[in-house]
């Protein structure tokens, strides 16, 4: 699966399980950190977790097991690392705190609306 496709199927997961206000960021020109970041608010720490179980259970699924994840117990901000996407998973306050949109906002994105 290539990394694009991968971030869009987590995009798709993330949208089954109601997370909101997902970005797609395609850092593949200029970054060595990730090919892709994809960035959703949930409502909740709870929402988070759940998102983030569902991304790693799924993704597991179809043999793209998560290499990392952190920020789990808190579940303000859930980093789960798949290597060429990094999925990010903020509750409301916390996205907009740290901006990730903001600092990496010379990226192309792609918007994708709420299910």
């Amino acid at each position: 699966m290539t990394a694009r496709n991968k971030a869009l199927k987590i995009v798709s997961l993330l949208q089954e399980k109601k997370g909101a206000d997902l970005l797609l960021l395609d850092l593949r020109k200029t970054s060595p950190i990730a090919d892709f970041f994809v960035i959703c608010t949930a409502h909740s720490p709870l929402h988070a977790q759940a998102l983030a179980d569902e991304v790693c259970l799924k993704m597991k699924q179809a043999n793209n097991a998560a290499g990392h994840v952190e920020g789990f117990a808190a579940g303000e901000w859930v980093l789960v690392d798949f290597w060429d996407v990094v999925v990010h998973i903020f509750v409301p306050e916390i996205r907009e705190f740290y901006g990730l949109e903001r600092l990496w906002g010379d990226m192309p994105q792609r918007k994708f609306s709420d299910s």
